[in-house]
């Protein structure tokens, strides 16, 4: 479903989109957990590598610990992003995040990175590949707005606050444009053109979104691009979610596609659990 009506705000443009889907996050949150994805059944496992999961817009590593614990369950060595609250110049955190996070995670395990962002964290895990490419494996995105950001109202004014608090808090310190598609800053810069090849990528989106339109959060590369039926928040709690992140982790350290079967066997697994959230967003969607 295309969005409805919109208007642009600025360099943004607001966008009508069912945000009142998100309340069932809930509901994919406990299949996650009844999922035999969750506990590793059915999907490759990791070789130990470290993946850092960063967080989207007004969120902090908090929510993510269901899919960190999961990376652990299945091999991976995960890392919060620590960049705190998802609220701040982007110029900032990704300082941080480079700096940082993905320094000591490339230093303590002696190999490339994998990055999975949700939403804006998605954004900051796309730029610093393109800052980092020698240090990254591969970047995976969730819902992240690659083409320019189309989202529902509430969020656009959200995003307003954070700007004006941004500016308070820093002055002269950040460009007079922060927080907008305007700033000139190695962020928006660093999302400019493609990533290189050495880095591989995939984007996960879902066209039941109430956040985010999910047209922009496509590459246009119809082979690195995935789609799923979830809420914008629940593809962290999906278990289809978690089946692909598996199945593209691997990919990505192996340099090569898995096995067909392999991949069969993770979907099948997922998809009894999935199929169940899958109906309930279609049958709310209709009485919508």
């Amino acid at each position: 479903m295309h969005a409805g009506n919109s208007r642009a705000e600025g360099c943004y443009e607001s966008v009508s989109l069912p945000i009142w889907q998100e309340l069932l996050v809930g509901v994919e949150l406990v299949y996650l957990r009844i999922s035999p994805v969750y506990w590793g059944f059915g999907v490759p496992h990791g070789d130990g590598s470290a993946v850092i999961v960063v967080p989207g817009f007004m969120m902090t590593d908090l929510y993510l610990a269901p899919l960190r614990a999961w990376l652990r369950r299945i091999g991976y060595k995960p890392y919060d992003s620590r960049i705190g609250l998802n609220a701040e110049c982007p110029n900032l955190l990704m300082r941080r995040l480079l700096d940082e996070t993905i320094a000591q995670a490339y230093e303590t395990t002696g190999r490339k990175v994998h990055l999975i962002g949700h939403s804006l964290g998605g954004m900051l895990a796309r730029a610093a590949a393109r800052q980092m490419p020698e240090r990254i494996a591969s970047v995976i995105t969730l819902a992240a707005p690659l083409g320019g950001v189309s989202a529902h109202p509430s969020i656009l004014r959200a995003a307003e606050v954070v700007r004006q608090q941004i500016l308070e808090r820093h002055g002269d310190e950040v460009l007079p444009a922060c927080y907008t598609g305007n700033c000139t800053c190695d962020f928006l810069e660093s999302l400019e053109g493609r990533l290189p090849r050495s880095v591989r990528q995939t984007a996960i989106y879902t066209k039941t979104d109430g956040i985010v339109d999910w047209h922009v959060c496509r590459t246009g590369n119809p082979r690195v691009d995935f789609e799923v039926c979830a809420t914008h928040l629940g593809l962290v709690f999906s278990p289809l979610v978690y089946s692909l992140l598996a199945e593209r982790l691997a990919w990505a350290s192996a340099g090569k596609e898995l096995r067909r079967g392999a991949k069969r066997n993770g979907h099948r697994v997922a998809a009894a659990s999935h199929a169940r959230v899958a109906g309930a967003l279609r049958q709310h969607h209709r009485a919508g």
